[in-house]
């Protein structure tokens, strides 16, 4: 009977003919006639079938991760969450707290709006703080009794979470404890995360074991052997840690498949975070493919920031490209709770792809960035003095490129006109110092930076490798060098060598003492796995300037050929000058551009050096070439429209050393700025989910 009313209907919207009206009518009237002329003859047996034939129920709709509120106007605010709308949501918490101030309701409600719209932790902690005082509840029959209790248990919840997410790790196993007592709820399987982050690692694989030992639930156990991940890491013990790392992955496998739900993103950053301390790096990049098959907007971790370090230290810079533009995609659909957690994060590597790219200014915005916006550091086992300490790094390193971008633009320049650029070099340089002794200053604790030599050093805050050899001009190739011996004393080299010697190039290069310079590089290029491209080429760079100091100019200028290939911009950042021979028709204009060349930081006159073309037959053009007439970059003048001040001279010499000493990528001032991001977004991606998803404790 419904499908047929429901077919009248639609063909009354679609103004069928009459006649069909009418056939549809009859119909209706036989089939209720014959059910009337029936129901007499049927016992309750024979009607127990009709059962079969009711409308499924609709299902109820969790309200902040919970079934079973009633309050209407929280249920009101659930709904406008719900179909994302952001602003009505607040603005309806907002009210009802104005109306009823001393309601726990109303208070938890505005905490919830806080945290997951605004990603306000600070703000929603006094809320939910206001929300325990009105409760205070110290037994479940109180809690019945006042008739509150729902909204007591869900602040309990969101304090143990967002204490945890802020770093007070003592305050959140105090609410865990809380919720264990009062309401009788087993929360061992949320203890082991905080553990770890107060370094109570004993404690923490007890918890583990502890759940694994009492607990079919795949969710729990899940989340158990993530934690014995990341203590078997912290031991030491990468072996043991990766096997841990699988088997939440196991669990979560078991656990999707019962929920119709996914393997958790941060259970697959893990085990590629252990995979790379194992030096498995095609293991590594298995398990992040895996983790981007879907965008997961509640996951602490944003894997394509690990697929962005992982291709741009192997040279693959068009993927590198790529997942820049899916990681930005990814960090959109994230909720505003995790974006404020990770925000920093995203800063970090979007500077080190622009540092690569030639941006130095650009890089330099974006790691002051990361270290005047904080991240949220609480689900990651790094702290966030290990953050600065990188950012710092980065920062120092982006505004060097800056300085050195500014000194190129100098020497094209007349004297007269260089005056504020003078002053802008000078305040880049003060910049570049200031970061290198801050950073200096976090890596001071010896344990700290003999654990950063580590390759890939697990529950740290990621380094590329090859940026880490810039600790060697920021500490001191003496600090250095004590540091490097006791840290291969103690075997943390002992699955690849290579990495020693990559730190022995960069000391022996600092103190310029060149024949230990190519030894070392030399055992270095052997060993490194040939995936490690960026340091490869780094090695290459120190090698390339101690062989022309020894007048190999034929092993220098293969080498430096190396470098310009992989990394173009590695001359910039390290304050090298190529060596070349002037070759030009004998016209002011190439006469001019080769003296702004010359005057270049980036390269010296040799008669055995490069070759360096300057043309004007088809057009006013520049070229550098091997000594074999081997193309290496030409570049031929383009005439901006909005460009008049310069002369062709100069703006050949911009646009050739752009071309030569960058790896070719243009993003426009709109791209650039668009990876600073906001730190408060007011759209949701994602449901706000159900009682799991809200009262999980997202770990790292």
């Amino acid at each position: 009977m419904y499908k047929l009313f429901f077919l009248l209907d639609k063909a009354v919207q679609r103004q069928v003919r009459l006649s069909d009206l009418l056939l549809y009518w009859l119909l209706c009237g036989l089939l209720c006639g014959l059910l009337l002329l029936t129901a007499g003859r049927l016992s309750a047996q024979d009607l127990s079938g009709l059962d079969e034939l009711a409308l499924p129920p609709i299902p109820e709709q969790p309200c902040f991760g919970l079934l079973g509120i009633t309050e209407s106007r929280a249920l009101s605010i659930c709904d406008a969450l719900y179909l994302r709308e952001n602003v009505r949501a607040r603005e309806l918490a907002q009210r009802w707290l104005n109306q009823e101030p001393d309601s726990p309701a109303a208070q938890f409600a505005m905490a919830e709006v806080l945290a997951q719209v605004e990603g306000n932790l600070p703000r929603a902690l006094f809320h939910l703080k206001q929300t325990e005082t009105l409760t205070n509840y110290s037994s479940l029959g109180r809690a019945l009794a006042d008739g509150n209790m729902e909204w007591h248990y869900l602040a309990l919840t969101q304090l143990s979470y967002i204490h945890q997410l802020m770093g007070d790790q003592e305050a959140s196993l105090l609410y865990l404890d809380k919720i264990r007592d009062i309401y009788g709820q087993d929360t061992e399987s949320f203890r082991g995360w905080p553990l770890i982050k107060l370094k109570r690692y004993d404690e923490a694989r007890a918890s583990a074991e502890k759940v694994l030992s009492s607990t079919d639930n795949p969710n729990e156990r899940s989340r158990a052997w993530n934690t014995l991940c990341a203590v078997e890491l912290a031991d030491l013990r990468p072996d043991e840690s990766l096997l841990a790392c699988e088997r939440a992955i196991s669990e979560d496998e078991n656990f999707a498949i019962s929920e119709a739900s996914s393997v958790d993103t941060v259970h697959l950053l893990n085990a590629s975070e252990v995979s790379l301390s194992l030096l498995r790096m095609e293991e590594a990049e298995s398990y992040l493919r895996q983790a981007v098959r879907g965008v997961n907007p509640d996951s602490v971790g944003n894997p394509w920031i690990n697929l962005l370090y992982l291709t741009m230290s192997q040279a693959r810079l068009d993927e590198a490209r790529s997942a820049l533009d899916n990681m930005m995609f990814w960090r959109n659909a994230q909720s505003p709770l995790v974006n404020v957690m990770n925000r920093a994060e995203h800063y970090m590597v979007s500077g080190m792809f622009l540092l690569l790219a030639g941006y130095g200014e650009d890089a330099a915005r974006l790691s002051a960035a990361a270290l005047s916006q904080p991240d949220r550091t609480g689900s990651y086992t790094a702290d966030e003095s290990q953050k600065d300490s990188i950012a710092a790094l980065l920062d120092s390193t982006a505004n060097r490129l800056a300085l050195a971008l500014k000194q190129e633009e100098i020497a094209a320049t007349p004297w007269f006109a260089t005056i504020p650029l003078r002053a802008q070099s000078w305040a880049l340089q003060f910049k570049a110092w200031r970061s290198a002794r801050h950073a200096a200053s976090l890596f001071a604790d010896r344990e700290t930076l003999k654990n950063r030599l580590r390759p890939y050093a697990p529950l740290d805050v990621h380094i590329p490798e090859w940026m880490e050899l810039e600790l060697v001009d920021i500490m001191g190739p003496g600090i250095i060098a004590a540091a490097l011996d006791e840290a291969r004393a103690e075997g943390m080299f002992s699955l690849n060598e290579g990495y020693y010697f990559s730190y022995r190039t960069g000391i022996a290069w600092s103190r310029r003492q060149t024949a230990e310079v190519l030894r070392y590089g030399q055992q270095a290029l052997e060993l490194l796995p040939e995936r490690e491209m960026l340091l490869r080429t780094r090695v290459s760079a120190y090698m390339a300037d101690a062989a022309w100091r020894q007048d190999d100019f034929s092993t220098a200028l293969s080498l430096y050929s190396e470098v310009l290939q992989n990394d173009p911009g590695l001359p910039r950042r390290l304050g090298l000058a190529l060596p070349v021979d002037f070759r030009f028709v004998d016209t002011a204009q190439a006469a001019e551009l080769s003296s702004y060349l010359a005057a270049s930081p980036r390269f010296r006159r040799h008669p055995n050096g490069f070759l360096l073309e300057i043309t004007a037959t088809d057009g006013f053009q520049a070229c550098l070439r091997q000594r074999n007439e081997a193309e290496i970059a030409c570049q031929q003048l383009e005439i901006p429209e909005t460009d008049e001040s310069r002369s062709p001279a100069q703006l050949l010499a911009a646009q050739f050393q752009r071309r030569l000493f960058t790896p070719g990528y243009v993003l426009d001032p709109a791209q650039r700025l668009a990876l600073l991001g906001s730190s408060v977004i007011l759209t949701r991606q994602n449901n706000p989910g159900s009682q799991q998803d809200q009262n999980a404790i997202r770990q790292r």
